[in-house]
């Protein structure tokens, strides 16, 4: 297909399903979405060198309170250029302590300089208040050094268009601004943090913004610093954390409707085209091909792996995410490496690689690529419904694999979090310890009897089981099971029948965790001459010390 064939009847004719389908689908959203407020009284710290910084203070004479702190040598010693320093902002003052730090956000800055010899808070010296509620920045490097930077930060640097457009919305910057709070926590099936042990960090790991972090061995997340980039919710394996604008289910909703009625409609399995909110919405047009249905996002990185094996498996044939100068280099890194790993999960069940990272060039010729999958087998859409995330990642790709290879080897893969857990069973006394951390319950016990159980799918490799094992019989292998069945059936790790004690006859402990006491114990000058007791159950080892007691009263004085 070329450029000559974009305008034809039959490209006129999706485009318009395409409208109709569009008007008809909406994502559905929280009437009232829980929101965060900032509120401003439009004090202001202009950090940069003392000229530059001097320059532009004197053209925010309008805001609440205006500090000047000079951080770096003066950019010209032009005459001229510095009598209009000389003459600017002549009532703003300026300080030059050497910077120490600076965070928060809109309407609650702190920044921390050297003052006598220690550190204070440049507010209260300056201002006499606990906080600056913007800052604009003119240093050749930001002060603060993150990919996403928080709402009420201006960094300019030395760029005339960004320190003129900054001017003009600082005077704005005044009054109480409310944004969505994007992400949930159930803290619940959370796996960063179990019994004093570490296990999962991965949305650590991916946050631009730092909004992240790990609390008394809990995640939170900052409501104020987060852009809703969605990466957290990627990355976690569990599910814990939850996009919320929308949420995962209803964004999977979305996807099925859109893409059932648009087949319906015109019998042509589209592309989803995933888009961000601004670079990338402005450069959607409706002049895309009319199989290409575009699906805004807050961020690219809202959605994932489940949604985009969902959507074809629902009768989608390509997926397509456009990637704009908007979307932070940690995030474009992060889809990288799950389309990579989603691609190579198709491949591996006889399908196409379907998913593409695209940039603005390949937008404007999308046609090739388009060409490319119009040969491609065709999907008959599934019927599946949304669930969790996980449940539903698989059962998409089951889907596939069932419409291609009907593969069912095992594929390793290395930090993945799919995969088993291996145990030891010698040396294991089935003490429950990894069953008592699991979050997602993928390692179970046996009730009344003495066994582990496993299930595959709901493994997520946090590593809280190894750690938490006593004897140090557990490893992990990270893999990707394409076999359903063995994947999702219960399986026994270890059973054994329970050690039965010597007196009543009550089941009481493993045969392992008794032999393995014995073993530990039982030559001990404490325990040689009642090595029997460490065979009886609690009630019974009571029984015979006191029998032992009142046979002897006068034993325990030799």
């Amino acid at each position: 297909m070329s450029n000559s064939v974009s305008n034809t009847p039959a490209q006129q004719a999706l485009r318009q399903v395409r409208t109709e389908v569009q008007q008809q689908t909406r994502i559905l959203q929280n009437l009232i979405p829980p929101t965060v407020s900032y509120t401003t009284e439009g004090s202001v710290l202009v950090i940069g060198p003392e000229d530059l910084a001097r320059l532009a203070a004197d053209k925010l004479s309008s805001m609440a309170g205006c500090v000047i702190l000079a951080n770096e040598a003066v950019t010209s010693q032009d005459e001229a250029h510095l009598e209009r320093v000389m003459a600017a902002a002549e009532n703003v003052e300026t300080y030059y302590n050497k910077l120490l730090s600076v965070k928060g956000f809109l309407g609650q800055f702190q920044v921390a300089v050297e003052h006598n010899g220690s550190a204070a808070e440049l507010s209260l010296v300056a201002l006499r208040k606990a906080h600056f509620d913007l800052i604009l920045d003119l240093s050749r490097e930001p002060v603060i050094q993150l990919e996403m930077l928080p709402p009420g930060y201006f960094y300019v640097g030395q760029d005339p268009a960004k320190l003129a457009q900054a001017l003009e919305e600082l005077p704005q910057m005044v009054g109480q601004f409310d944004k969505p709070r994007y992400v949930k926590i159930n803290a619940d099936i959370c796996a960063h943090y179990r019994n004093g042990v570490n296990g999962c960090n991965r949305c650590l790991n991916f946050c631009p913004a730092d909004a992240i972090k790990s609390v008394a061995q809990q995640i939170e997340v900052d409501p104020y610093l987060c852009h809703g980039a969605g990466s957290c919710s990627n990355a976690c394996p569990t599910g814990a954390l939850t996009y919320d604008l929308p949420t995962p289910q209803a964004l999977h909703s979305y996807l099925h409707k859109l893409i059932s009625r648009f087949l319906e409609k015109s019998g042509t399995a589209p592309v989803i085209l995933f888009h961000d909110a601004t670079q990338g919405a402005a450069l959607i047009s409706s002049e895309l091909p009319g199989d290409v249905l575009p699906v805004e996002l807050e961020e690219i990185t809202v959605a994932g792996m489940d949604h985009w094996l969902a959507a074809l498996a629902w009768g989608a044939r390509q997926i397509l995410v456009l990637n704009t100068a908007a979307t932070a280099p940690s995030l474009t890194q992060m889809l990288q490496g799950e389309l990579s790993l989603t691609n190579t999960l198709l491949q591996e069940i006889g399908q196409p690689a379907r998913i593409s990272l695209i940039g603005e060039t390949e937008l404007l010729e999308l046609w090739p690529i388009l060409d490319s999958s119009m040969g491609w087998p065709l999907t008959v859409p599934a019927t599946f419904e949304a669930d969790s995330k996980r449940a539903i990642l698989f059962a998409a790709l089951d889907y596939l694999n069932q419409q291609a290879a009907q593969a069912k080897h095992r594929l390793p893969l290395s930090n993945v979090p799919f995969g088993q857990v291996l145990v030891k069973t010698d040396d294991c006394t089935l003490c429950m310890s990894c069953v008592a951390t699991c979050p997602t319950q993928a390692l179970q016990d046996g009730g009344d009897k003495p066994a582990l159980y496993f299930v595959e799918q709901d493994c997520v490799q946090c590593g809280l089981c190894e750690a938490s094992c006593p004897e140090k019989v557990i490893s992990l292998q990270s893999s990707v099971n394409l076999d359903q069945p063995s994947r999702q059936q219960r399986q026994t790790l270890k059973e054994e029948a329970p050690f039965e004690c010597i007196r009543c006859g009550a089941p009481f402990a493993t045969q392992s965790m008794v032999h393995r006491m014995l073993e530990m114990v039982g030559a001990h000058n404490a325990f040689s001459a009642h090595i029997d007791r460490l065979k009886m159950c609690g009630d019974c080892r009571v029984k015979d010390m006191f029998e032992e007691i009142l046979n002897d009263p006068e034993k325990q004085l030799r």
